[in-house]
């Protein structure tokens, strides 16, 4: 959406072929480029962005969204646990600072959080507690960064159709939830951080949900 109207774009792929997979989706639309990287690794966040900022020649918005699924604390191992904190809230926290420091005085983070924070279930107490910290931590960096000129927003997507429902919903169920407005597209919160980004710059949206219509259970 964002290359579509002319913005250029930098991304990562946790493997080549999701970096290969989204450079073509963009590729009819607009400007596109981008490493694969796994951001939970150390110093990845910052070979990322040296690699965009070679390529755009400068970082204007930055929007964080590097996630992966969590379950219960005593479900997880604890090597999977460690992982997951480093792709969930670690990688979080750098990539907000390396953007901070190369945006200077002007500039748009944008994190993807999650409704999880309000769903606290029993089988998402990992996920849900690593998503209520970004959420603090959000609102206290649009604290620190808005005199600097750069603006901070949360974005907080509900159940969203993608890789990460698997096992547990079928891209068939995915689908028909969609379709039944039971479940949101990606290209909705692609929508949410277009509105995030147009807004005057005197204003921030601080936070924005974003939930299915007939979803009730959030």
């Amino acid at each position: 959406m964002l290359a579509s109207e002319g913005a250029r774009v930098f991304v990562c792929g946790r493997s080549k072929q999701h970096l290969i997979e989204a450079l073509q989706a963009i590729a009819p639309l607009g400007e596109a480029d981008g490493v694969a990287l796994d951001l939970a690794n150390k110093n990845s966040v910052a070979r990322f962005f040296d690699a965009a900022e070679k390529s755009l020649g400068g970082i204007d918005a930055a929007i964080v969204n590097a996630a992966v699924a969590a379950s219960g604390l005593t479900e997880e191992g604890k090597v999977d646990l460690h992982a997951i904190i480093a792709t969930d809230f670690t990688a979080y926290l750098d990539s907000c600072r390396e953007a901070a420091v190369r945006m200077g005085n002007y500039g748009d983070i944008c994190m993807i959080g999650s409704m999880s924070t309000y769903a606290l279930g029993p089988h998402s107490t990992v996920y849900a507690g690593i998503k209520y910290g970004i959420q603090g931590f959000a609102v206290a960096l649009r604290r620190e960064l808005g005199p600097k000129g750069i603006r901070v927003s949360l974005v907080e997507p509900s159940r969203t159709g993608s890789d990460m429902q698997l096992p547990d919903i079928s891209p068939k169920k995915q689908r028909d939830m969609i379709e039944a407005h039971e479940m949101l597209r990606a290209e909705d919160i692609a929508v949410g951080i277009h509105y995030v980004l147009t807004q005057p710059r005197r204003t921030v949206i601080q936070r924005l949900d974003i939930t299915p219509r007939l979803m009730i259970d959030e």
